[in-house]
């Protein structure tokens, strides 16, 4: 029988099992950003780029720590807007939460728009539009099922680029220590001298906030442990599985394609596909492209779920219209799917009337949005840990060395917004986010002021009276 799990009186499924939630963690870091955006940071600082990745990789984990420890102690689908409000108020709370929905849906948008055009430079035939209109109607679909449903179609798209990245790691060492027949192995001359570094510690720090954004997706592990049976288990499992893998993954892949595809090469655009026809096999660039379409449909349908996870959350909180709120009979917020991914559909249609004039903008706008989304990670387990252990509250699940590591992962993060707004092309990014999350602010603070208001009203006797608010 499902389960359910309840925030302010509505109830979800809770049927998502912990293998799905672990994978869904895994392969919503593992897209379209290290498939095909790795040689960007290649390109930026060379094979030193391996240290951008080990530093974010080093962040991603401590906000993951971070969040899995607020989850398994509190499961909610609202998650890190959940946990920012018990710690710093419903606007900060609020703020966060929309920041991130606005991040999904526009994200949405583009990757429906990616996955159809590297899927029409196979099929050329097949009209973009239509095809990204095909992906957005069966990924609904998929979220308008039980999350039981949906955690499955999730975990196989995970598994599949999994998958690929072991087969690329096979292949890339093989070839790196000569077992390829017929192949001289290209070595580690890459990483010699100045070729390790060629732009220097500038170029590792741009990298740093190129690939920072590989790790974006991680989060959603944190809103679905809400719809998980056992959720502390799962995300405690979720947690300790994830980290260690996306590391592996990430860093062996990167050390693979830096000592095979030297900076400079054309192959950068499309580094896997260039390792592979290093090694002499035949259709390796239509191979990762197909793998890269499954990427973006994977982050898709999980950015879909979150998206409508956190637009649920936000209604039930007073947040957000409370028709967002409502719930099928297979418990799943449908009006919250359909409102998440209407958005998508109009800025895919304004796109391709107007290309390269629409969607740029809101990506640009909603960039850094995943930093942001971090930092409130940290700052509220900094809260709200030090209010636990005053208070001597026992927490299924610690982050370890608290906290150093927590304040740790801030100074990276500062770190990286000081790269970003002293970097040309990064800082008008930056400032754009930070102009919608004052816009949001504002427009939350109003909510918040007219609710207290609301919540007086005003009889026919005049005398006032305090009501509860719905």
């Amino acid at each position: 029988m499902e389960q359910q799990t309840k925030t302010s009186g509505r109830a979800l499924g809770a049927a998502l099992k912990p293998r799905q939630l672990t994978m869904m963690g895994l392969g919503s870091a593992i897209g379209a950003g290290l498939f095909i955006g790795s040689g960007a940071g290649i390109q930026a600082a060379g094979p030193a780029v391996l240290i951008s990745y080990l530093v974010a990789g080093t962040l991603i984990i401590l906000v993951m720590w971070a969040l899995g420890e607020m989850a398994a102690a509190n499961p909610d689908s609202g998650a890190f807007s959940v946990y920012t409000a018990k710690a710093y108020g419903p606007v900060a709370g609020a703020t966060v939460g929309w920041l991130w929905w606005i991040q999904l849906v526009v994200v949405i948008a583009a990757e429906a728009l990616g996955a159809a055009g590297l899927l029409a430079t196979i099929f050329p035939a097949l009209p973009v539009w239509l095809m990204a209109f095909v992906f957005i109607v069966v990924l609904t679909a998929v979220n308008l099922t039980s999350v039981k449903n949906f955690g499955e179609f999730e975990f196989w798209f995970a598994l599949l680029k999994v998958a690929a990245i072991v087969v690329f790691l096979l292949v890339g060492f093989a070839l790196l220590f000569g077992l390829v027949p017929g192949v001289q192995s290209p070595g580690l001359g890459n990483f010699m001298g100045a070729g390790f570094a060629p732009s220097g510690f500038a170029g590792i720090a741009t990298a740093l906030f190129v690939v920072a954004f590989a790790f974006g997706g991680t989060e959603i592990v944190s809103v679905a442990a809400a719809e998980t049976a056992e959720p502390a288990r799962s995300v405690k499992k979720a947690v300790r599985t994830v980290l260690w893998r996306i590391l592996i993954f990430y860093i062996g892949a990167i050390f693979i394609i830096a000592a095979v595809v030297p900076v400079g090469s054309a192959g950068l655009k499309s580094p896997f596909a260039a390792v592979l026809e290093a090694a002499g096999m035949p259709g390796a660039a239509t191979a990762i492209t197909l793998v890269a379409v499954a990427a973006l449909l994977s982050a898709l349908n999980a950015n879909l779920y979150g998206a409508s996870r956190m637009a649920f959350s936000l209604a039930e909180r007073g947040e957000a219209p409370r028709w967002l709120a409502s719930v099928s009979s297979a418990r799943v917020p449908v009006v919250a799917v359909l409102a998440s991914v209407a958005f998508g559909v109009v800025t895919v249609v304004l796109e391709l009337m107007f290309p390269e004039m629409v969607l740029g903008v809101l990506l640009n706008i909603v960039g850094s949005t995943c930093l942001l989304v971090w930092t409130s990670a940290l700052l509220a387990q900094l809260a709200l840990r030090l209010r636990a252990d005053r208070e001597g509250t026992e927490l299924p699940l610690r982050m370890p060395g608290f906290p150093w590591l927590t304040v740790f992962g801030l100074v990276i993060l500062a770190a990286i917004f000081t790269v970003g707004l002293v970097g040309e092309d990064s800082r008008p990014q930056l400032l754009s986010t930070f102009g919608l999350v004052a816009v949001l602010a504002v427009g939350c603070w109003v909510n918040q002021r007219n609710r207290k208001v609301a919540a007086v009203v005003e009889p026919s006797d005049g005398a006032k009276q305090s009501v509860l608010i719905d």
